[in-house]
């Protein structure tokens, strides 16, 4: 025996709120966030580096390489030793906040993006 649907609720079971249904909030569309992201004048990545990113890659290898930079380079550039950058980038050591802002700033990037 079918039960009736009770007082306040559509089909699906959602509760009413007077006669306006909950709607969720509709995040905006893929052109509204490019818009933006362009209108705020950052850098734009080709897919081949955000695929990486997404792979899970390590952000500084990914990052180093778009920039067509060595280890070496960028360890001169951070004032860091190339071998502690190859354990950063390998996932063997963290690298310290400090060090972190170096490598950022001579990949053009945020400390932020490399973790």
């Amino acid at each position: 025996m079918p039960v009736p649907a009770k007082a306040g609720a559509d089909h699906s079971g959602m509760k009413r709120r007077g006669s306006a249904m909950n709607t969720p909030q509709i995040a905006p569309g893929d052109e509204a966030l490019y818009d933006e992201a362009k209108a705020e004048g950052g850098e734009f990545f080709p897919a081949e580096v955000v695929d990486r990113l997404l792979a899970g890659e390590s952000p500084i290898r990914v990052y180093r390489t778009y920039r067509g930079m060595t280890q070496k380079q960028l360890a001169e550039a951070a004032g860091i030793n190339p071998v502690y950058l190859s354990q950063i980038e390998t996932g063997k050591r963290a690298g310290s906040l400090r060090t972190l802002t170096a490598m950022a700033t001579a990949l053009g990037v945020q400390a932020g993006d490399l973790v």
